[in-house]
């Protein structure tokens, strides 16, 4: 369904922007932004929330702040799940009569419905919504011809899970490159226990490897994308990659999207893993059982720094390697009925007050000059280091088509599974250059 749906947004909502070409550029009522001197009318607008990240105080907080500052105006949230997110965004962004106001989108989903008119230009008020202190790599994924479409809303940043006592008891310390990395949780391998527990498709995670070595996924050149999986950079770090999966892990080729803060928890005394890769959040599943005040059983976010710790994964060179930047950005539908009032409710998402409620939170606020609001204990100081030396997938118009089509979990599988790099890399690229300029798979 995502493939299908992928695969439509371009041809389905440039149609769309075709239909609507003799709007002014300059009128505040069309996708050109601008300025206007009159009181928005008040109206109901609506935003979609993907998934649950945002929680209930922040949903109210918006909700309230926008009826405060729009008086007669309301807003409506709706929550849409992650995996329906692309199919409903290519039924109802065209769609006059039923579009959203104002969307949640991920990051890697961005660039398809920018680059073809789907969101309303937000240039004329960058600056206002925090400019160049808003994450560089978010701001690009929304960018299009030159100009901003999808603002970062939120980032999260993977690191490493730990067992400590795991590792304290092998004489392991934590690794200050990304060979002592590999060399370590290798070791740490037997027939029970995965040194390094990572599932055979896992691209999100296995392409911190390829960025590390200085490589890419694909490249541009003026709107004309080409996969660069042979690209020797990036040869290398697939190697590297498959290297550490067949002799630290021992999970199958065949999973993704694995719940792998439960490896560290399995049993006290002989856990499945000794190290995973995972977003930040992932530190309120790990821990040992305790009671929250509502007298629920849940993990006490490693509590216990004798037996779980964290650190960022090393660069090939030392310092912090680059890993795949998860998160959202947020945009304004070019169909929206309420332009104005949608750009009210922006206003009002990149204030400092709801940035620093993001980052209280555990969101990263897409504004940097507010990331302190994430605490200052190793967790948000890890989560923070990582993110400044975060990438995203590239920015092209057919990337969310390749994510519904599960390209590179097939490509990831079959490295794990011990295939030749060089001979896969030139067999994808041939596949992935098509799809990434919004073609069928070549």
């Amino acid at each position: 369904m995502l493939r299908f749906a992928a695969l439509g947004v371009a041809a389905t909502l440039a149609l769309t922007a075709c239909s609507s070409g003799d709007d002014d550029p300059t009128d505040p009522a069309t996708n050109g932004g601008g300025e206007t001197t009159a009181a928005p009318e008040a109206a109901d607008i609506t935003l979609w929330l993907a998934g649950g990240d945002t929680n209930d105080d922040l949903r109210q907080y918006l909700k309230d702040t926008f009826a405060a500052e729009n008086p007669g105006s309301t807003l409506t949230i709706e929550e849409v799940a992650w995996g329906d997110l692309v199919p409903k965004l290519t039924t109802a962004l065209p769609d006059e009569a039923n579009t959203p106001d104002v969307v949640e989108i991920g990051n890697t989903q961005a660039p398809t419905f920018s680059t073809v008119g789907a969101f309303r230009d937000l240039t004329p008020m960058y600056d206002e919504l925090g400019g160049d202190k808003l994450l560089p790599s978010f701001v690009e994924a929304g960018d299009y011809d030159g100009k901003h479409y999808a603002l970062p809303y939120y980032f999260g940043s993977r690191y490493m899970f730990f067992r400590k006592d795991i590792w304290t008891d092998a004489g392991l310390e934590v690794p200050k490159t990304l060979s002592e990395f590999s060399e370590a949780v290798k070791s740490l391998k037997t027939d029970k226990l995965s040194g390094f527990a990572m599932g055979g498709q896992d691209w999100r995670n296995g392409i911190s490897w390829v960025f590390a070595n200085g490589g890419e996924l694909a490249t541009v050149d003026g709107t004309t994308w080409t996969s660069t999986l042979s690209d020797p950079n990036t040869i290398k770090g697939l190697e590297q990659w498959q290297d550490v999966y067949e002799g630290a892990s021992n999970l199958p080729s065949t999973e993704r999207d694995v719940a792998y803060w439960d490896f560290l928890n399995d049993d006290p005394d002989a856990p499945a893993a000794a190290t995973i890769m995972a977003p930040g959040w992932a530190r309120w599943s790990i821990g040992d059982m305790t009671k929250n005040d509502e007298g629920d059983e849940v993990r006490d976010g490693m509590a216990d720094d004798t037996k779980f710790d964290i650190f960022a994964l090393p660069g090939v060179d030392g310092g912090v390697a680059p890993v795949f930047a998860g998160g959202s950005n947020i945009a304004v539908s070019a169909k929206s009925q309420h332009p104005e009032l949608a750009e009210n409710l922006m206003r009002i998402i990149f204030s400092q007050e709801y940035q620093e409620m993001l980052g209280g939170a555990g969101l990263g606020p897409g504004n940097s000059d507010y990331v302190s609001s994430l605490g200052d204990d190793k967790f948000a100081t890890t989560m923070i280091e990582t993110a400044q030396a975060s990438k995203l997938t590239p920015a092209a118009p057919g990337w969310a088509a390749i994510e519904g089509a599960f390209v590179y979990e097939e490509l990831f599988q079959k490295i794990a599974d011990g295939g030749d790099v060089t001979e896969l890399a030139k067999e994808y690229d041939a596949k992935l250059t098509p799809m990434l300029n919004g073609g069928a798979a070549g």
